[in-house]
């Protein structure tokens, strides 16, 4: 059974090197930034550019939404914002969720702070909200988010052929998941 309260009262979760904290209005600056870097907007497939007026609201409205959890990531060591990540599309009778994340510069890749994250907000989704499953798209190109989701527990599931039209070229997306008893947590 779904604990919807674990989706309605923001937690924050501390791990060694991440802090996964509410996502907020003190976050607008940072989100909005890291919108514009091209090559996050291409490993995650975003053509849509928010304004700054947009990314505000999304980062306002984040701890009054109840069917979702949205988290910021933050450096344990000097506070500094490295990203975000959500899960949504809760299905209460599936006990079932997607989940998304974005890290906010190349700098901070290849370091396992994305594997912290993700392992972290995992095991809050499997023990704390009650879900089953849960499932991502990951766009085939993107050989290091794979291996960090595989490092997960994630499997492949299937493939979204020509999901993504990106300066001309078209590619696939994976379709990814992991059950609660597949899990490999911290």
């Amino acid at each position: 059974m779904i604990n919807t309260r674990a989706l309605r009262d923001k937690p924050t979760l501390i791990g060694k090197r991440v802090r996964l904290v509410p996502l907020g209005p003190e976050h607008t600056d940072a989100y909005f930034a890291a919108g514009l870097d091209e090559e996050i907007r291409r490993l995650t497939g975003t053509h849509h550019h928010l304004t700054y007026g947009e990314a505000k609201e999304w980062c306002r409205t984040r701890e009054r939404s109840t069917d979702r959890l949205d988290l910021a990531i933050i450096a344990a060591d000097d506070g500094r914002y490295l990203g975000e990540l959500s899960l949504y599309a809760v299905a209460p009778e599936n006990e079932s969720a997607g989940y998304r994340i974005a890290l906010s510069a190349l700098e901070f890749t290849g370091r396992g702070l994305g594997r912290e994250a993700t392992r972290m907000v995992l095991e809050y989704a499997f023990e704390h909200v009650g879900l089953h499953r849960v499932w991502l798209h990951v766009y085939a190109f993107n050989m290091r988010a794979i291996a960090v989701y595989r490092s997960c527990g994630f499997s492949v599931e299937g493939r979204l052929r020509d999901s993504l039209l990106w300066e001309g070229r078209r590619h696939d997306a994976l379709l990814m998941a992991v059950l609660e008893n597949g899990f490999c947590g911290s």
